[in-house]
């Protein structure tokens, strides 16, 4: 059965994030047409600001890291925590004696090789002035992008393309495409219309963020590095991001459960918080906060599937977990480059059914953005319920360069890093003994991950 009408556009997209921006970018370079809706206009702030260094190829491919240079965004050449505990434990046993207490780890993103990435840093960045560059930068390779549009819903109908219904005024308007892309970050359109979103069991995160100006980094070689300072108050740290060589951007980051036990007011909360880390308080105490405090809250979650007949679910409107280790916008920039491909593939090789993608389109896509997010989230997970473990191997010659594999990004290509499976037995052996001079640090947090169901849809209705 043939089609009513000719779609408007080959693709639609909702959202100009990264991922939205990037996979428009992607199809533009290649010739098929594409539209792009962003309900806001940019540019406009948004947290999620360091990069890791798998980003670096999508940002190669599209041909943009001229422009990140030209923009002199900081560059990112690795990632350092630090911890004041208070308290020290060592595992003599193993004769790993790294002290919990008055650390500070880091890694090099240049000490292991990753050609794709082209070279041996990455950036951090004003994610209102990166977001606005990339939108632009698919607009001029020839995307149509419509910024202050509002997605209202995605109608399937079943002898028709898919429609992106959105208002104009007081009348609603509807865009045929073959193909419906959700990019519309953590608020999940579409993941939310079809009943696809499932909110992550495990993690119930909370975020407070500002920037400060004036903030001291000090004059080490590593002042430019993300930096994460580990809490002794449960599953909590802060992020310190340069943003330019006079902005710092922080954010503190704990389980709801622990804001919510708290009377004090937000600003007073951030600060009860930090002063829980004395270095940090008091460099921190001395600059200057330009910006008022911003919160993210219930922001881990899943689908049931990320792809179906006529849609394709990207970045954050894909899946969001912990941000600790700046997994984020790389992420939005890989499923971009991942599904891009399965989209061009479907119109050289004319696989599409009837005119519209279906599910079997985006195999490709599926499986390895599936397999991306699961090690990330499995990497997250063992950190969380033993935050030592992290300093453990790091510091391990034997397991170095395989952290820095994860750290870098590089999640994609292997079913499960033999490291995550090594961190996963310790966790185990300490989990089954309570005598273990480590079983008091475990978290209420399981070893488990999360896994949602996945379940085949055909045509959404």
């Amino acid at each position: 059965m043939s089609r009513i009408t000719q779609p408007d556009f080959e693709i639609g997209i909702i959202g100009g994030g990264p991922a939205g921006s990037a996979l428009a970018a992607y199809l533009a370079k290649a010739g098929i047409n594409c539209v792009l809706f962003e309900r806001e206009i940019f540019p406009r702030p948004h947290v999620g600001e360091s990069l890791v260094l798998a980003a670096n190829r999508v940002l190669r491919e599209l041909d943009f890291l001229p422009e990140m240079e030209a923009a002199g965004f900081p560059r990112k050449y690795g990632a350092a925590w630090t911890s004041t505990s208070g308290k020290i434990y060592t595992d003599d046993s193993n004769d790993w004696k790294k002290a919990l207490s008055d650390y500070e780890v880091d890694v090099c993103f240049g000490d292991r090789e990753y050609p794709e990435a082209g070279q041996p840093y990455t950036y951090h960045v004003d994610r209102g002035k990166f977001d606005l560059m990339l939108l632009q930068h698919a607009q001029k390779l020839g995307a149509t992008v419509y910024e202050g549009i509002r997605v209202n819903r995605v109608d399937f109908p079943h002898d028709d393309y898919p429609c992106v219904i959105f208002s104009m005024g007081q009348k609603e308007v509807a865009v045929k495409v073959r193909l419906v892309v959700d990019a519309s970050g953590r608020r999940t359109l579409l993941g939310s219309q079809l009943k696809l979103k499932i909110k992550d069991p495990v993690f119930n995160q909370f975020a407070l963020h500002t920037w400060f100006e004036g903030y001291d980094r000090g004059k080490s070689e590593k002042n430019d590095y993300i930096f994460i300072h580990f809490l002794p108050i449960s599953n909590s740290w802060i992020w310190q991001i340069p943003i330019t060589d006079k902005i710092t951007s922080f954010g503190l980051v704990t389980q709801k459960d622990n804001f919510s036990k708290q009377k004090a007011v937000r600003e007073e909360f951030f600060w009860e918080c930090v002063k829980k880390h004395p270095e940090v308080f008091e460099k921190l105490n001395q600059a200057n906060r330009i910006r008022p405090f911003k919160e993210e809250s219930d922001y881990s979650y899943a689908m049931k599937q990320v792809c179906g007949d006529g849609f394709v679910l990207i970045g954050d409107a894909a899946r969001f977990v912990d941000p600790i280790f700046s997994s984020g916008v790389s992420v939005a920039l890989n499923s971009a480059r991942f599904a891009s491909q399965d989209i061009i593939k479907a119109f050289e090789q004319s696989t599409l059914n009837n005119g519209v993608f279906k599910r079997e389109n985006f195999q490709y896509y599926e499986n390895l953005i599936n397999r991306g997010t699961k090690n990330w989230y499995e990497f997250i997970t063992l950190y969380y319920r033993l935050n030592i473990l992290f300093t453990r191997f790091i510091t391990d010659e034997r397991y170095y360069l395989d952290m820095v594999k994860l750290l870098q990004g590089d999640v994609y290509e292997e079913q499960e890093p033999d490291v995550l499976q090594e961190m996963r037995k310790v966790v185990n052996t300490v989990e089954k003994n309570p005598d273990h001079v480590w079983h008091n640090l475990l978290s209420q947090l399981t070893a488990n991950t999360f896994k949602p169901e996945a379940k085949l849809v055909s045509t959404p209705t």
